[in-house]
C-alpha cells in the first residue's frame, strides 16, 4: 500500500492515490474496455440529442432546449470523472495531485447540484405547459429559458464552494489512498487525519439542503401535473402529456435515488464498494441512460434524430 510518511497534520501531500477497483490487471482491462464503450455512447447520444435540436426547427421550443442544455450538461459531467477513471485503469501509479483532487471533488459535485437544478426546471416547464397551457408562450420565452439554463449552472457551482472550501482545510496526514476511483466526500474524508464531524455535516447538510428542496419542488409540479393530464379527454394529447411526464419522472427517480442513497444516508461513507457503484449509478449509468428515455418515449425526437441519420 501507498504510504506518505508525512507526520504533520496538515494537507502537505503532493499527491493522492486513487485506489480505483481493487481487481487483477486483466479485469482492468476488461473495465477499461466497458467503460470507454459506454463512454463513447454516451458522448453519442447526448451529442446527437444537441444536433437534433440544433437543425430541427420545429424542436425549437423551451422544453428541447432545455433538453438540449441538460444533454451537454450529461456531456461536461461525465467528462468530469470518467476519463481519469479510464486513465488510472491503465495506469500504474493510478495517482491525482492536491489540488486536481480538490478541483474534481469541486466540479464533479458542482455539476451534480446543477443537474438537481436543471431537472427542477425541467419540471417547471412542463407545469406552466400543461397546466397553464394559453400562458405558455408569454411565461416560457427563449429569455426566460435562457435565465433559468444560467441559473442552474450559476446556481449549482455557487452552491459547492463553502463545501469545497472545506474540504480543502482538512488535514490529511499518514495514508493518501482514497479508497475510489474519483475524489469523492466520503471517500476522502475517511483518509482524514482526524475524525472532523463538522465538515462531514456541513457537507451533508448542504447535499440534503438542495436535494431534498428540487426533490420536493419536482414532485409537487408532477402532482399538478399528472392530476390535469388526467382531466384531459383520452387522445392522442394526453398520451403525449403522459409519456412526457414519465420520461422526466424515471430520470429524475434514477438520479434522485442513488444521490440521496449516496450523500444523505448515513453509514454509505464506511461502505467503499456501495460508495463506488452508487457513484457509478447517477454519473456514468444516468448519463448513458438519459438520451434512449428521451428519444424512444418522444415522438418528435425520434423524428429529428432519423433526420440526422438521413444526412449522415
Amino acid at each position: 500500500m501507498h504510504v506518505l510518511n508525512n507526520k504533520n497534520v496538515t494537507a502537505s501531500f503532493h499527491e493522492f492515490i486513487l485506489l480505483g477497483f481493487l481487481c487483477s490487471q486483466e479485469i482492468e482491462i476488461l473495465l477499461f474496455v466497458l467503460f470507454s464503450i459506454i463512454y463513447i455512447l454516451t458522448l453519442l447520444g447526448n451529442s446527437a440529442i444537441i444536433c437534433a435540436v440544433w437543425w430541427d426547427q420545429q424542436l425549437h421550443t423551451p422544453m428541447y432546449i432545455l433538453l438540449a442544455n441538460f444533454s451537454f450538461l450529461e456531456i461536461c459531467y461525465i467528462n468530469s470523472n470518467v476519463p481519469s477513471m479510464l486513465f488510472n485503469l491503465l495506469s500504474k501509479t493510478k495517482t491525482i495531485s492536491y489540488l486536481g483532487c480538490i478541483l474534481q471533488f469541486y466540479i464533479f459535485l458542482s455539476l451534480c447540484a446543477t443537474e438537481l437544478f436543471f431537472l427542477a426546471f425541467m419540471a417547471f416547464d412542463r407545469y406552466v405547459a400543461i397546466c397553464r397551457p394559453l400562458h405558455y408562450p408569454t411565461i416560457m420565452t427563449r429569455k426566460v429559458c435562457g435565465t433559468l439554463v444560467s441559473a442552474s449552472w450559476v446556481a449549482g457551482f455557487l452552491w459547492l464552494v463553502s463545501p469545497a472550501a472545506l474540504i480543502s482545510q482538512v488535514p490529511f496526514c499518514g495514508s493518501n489512498v482514497i479508497d475510489h476511483y474519483l475524489c469523492d466526500l466520503g471517500a476522502m474524508l475517511a483518509i482524514s487525519c482526524v475524525p472532523v464531524p463538522k465538515t462531514a455535516l456541513t457537507c451533508s447538510t448542504f447535499s440534503a439542503v438542495i436535494t431534498f428542496i428540487t426533490l420536493f419542488y419536482i414532485l409537487v409540479s408532477y402532482t399538478l401535473v399528472l392530476r390535469a393530464v388526467v382531466q384531459v379527454p383520452k387522445g392522442s394529447s394526453r398520451r403525449k402529456a403522459f409519456s412526457t411526464c414519465t420520461s422526466h419522472l424515471i430520470v429524475v427517480f434514477l438520479f434522485y435515488g442513488s444521490v440521496t442513497v449516496m450523500y444523505v444516508s448515513p453509514g454509505v461513507a464506511s461502505q467503499p464498494g456501495r460508495q463506488k457503484f452508487l457513484t457509478m449509478l447517477y454519473s456514468i449509468a444516468t448519463p448513458l441512460l438519459n438520451p434512449l428515455i428521451y428519444s424512444l418515449r418522444n415522438k418528435e425526437m425520434k423524428v429529428a434524430l432519423k433526420k440526422i441519420m438521413c444526412k449522415l
